[in-house]
């Protein structure tokens, strides 16, 4: 009969895992793009081509009044996020002042409820950017004349 191998465990206490070495640059000598501040008063120059109210951009927004009314005081930037929905109510804005005759025909229709392709479009849609994308994608039909 053959007599069982005894098998020993390796030594493990001489073992090392290695990593591969990455090398860092230190952060001073990187130059990142910084990214245009977008200012209260670059956001005044779109809000001013609209009667919205200032309650109203709020409500949009999703900021306080007490908010929107430092920003102006301090002409201060805005967070990614607002520049971003602004930047959006930007294209609404000027799909919606080429399509009517004036900011308050713009606006008196936003006010309107329409329901557009099954769904209610209305002022209050625009405090989602999905409901912004829907209300510019049924201006757009109505420039071309496709109304749903």
């Amino acid at each position: 009969m053959a007599k069982a191998k005894k098998v020993t465990p390796p030594n493990t206490t001489n073992r090392m895992v290695e990593e591969f070495a990455m090398p860092y640059i230190p952060t001073s000598k990187v130059s990142v793009p910084l990214v245009a501040e977008f200012t209260y008063r670059k956001f005044k120059k779109i809000a001013d081509k609209v009667p919205f109210t200032q309650s109203e951009w709020a409500a949009i927004l999703h900021l306080s009044e007490r908010t929107l009314q430092r920003y102006a005081k301090n002409n201060g930037s805005f967070e990614g996020i607002y520049t971003d929905r602004i930047l959006q109510l930007q294209e609404l804005i000027d799909i919606g002042l080429s399509t009517f005759t004036s900011p308050d025909n713009f606006y008196q229709w936003l006010k309107k409820d329409k329901l557009v392709m099954g769904q209610v479009l209305n002022f209050q849609s625009l405090a989602s950017s999905r409901g912004i994308q829907e209300t510019i994608h049924q201006l757009v039909r109505i420039q071309q004349g496709i109304y749903a």
